[in-house]
């Protein structure tokens, strides 16, 4: 019970930021809810205003947009939701499948 609990409010948290295409940048941020987290992500595609709405959501913070693709290196998966892939660089990889698969998406262990 305790891990379905567990689960369930990294699938919340994991819903927290839409994915919204814009630009052809990435976001860095940390995400954070009252349910999970927090987690050092990456969102792209993204702009600047799309950056900025995805560190003010919910209880996110410190965002920072830069250019082309989310660096690889010391992630733990990706989530890929079709338009928007959200780079997890922290966190448990069985219980972000499980919340990727609430957002839509598709979990991708990283190499």
């Amino acid at each position: 019970m305790k891990k379905m609990i567990i689960a369930l409010s990294m699938a919340i948290a994991l819903m927290g930021a839409g994915n919204v295409l814009a630009g052809d940048g990435h976001c860095n941020y940390t995400q954070e809810n009252m349910f999970a987290g927090p987690f050092k992500v990456c969102d792209m595609p993204t702009d600047a205003a799309l950056c900025e709405e995805l560190g003010t959501t919910d209880d996110n913070a410190d965002a920072v947009q830069g250019d082309g693709e989310c660096a690889m290196e010391a992630a733990v998966g990706t989530c890929d939701m079709g338009e928007t892939k959200r780079i997890y660089y922290e966190g448990d990889p069985g219980g972000l499948e499980i919340g990727c698969g609430f957002q839509g998406g598709e979990w991708i262990n990283a190499e």
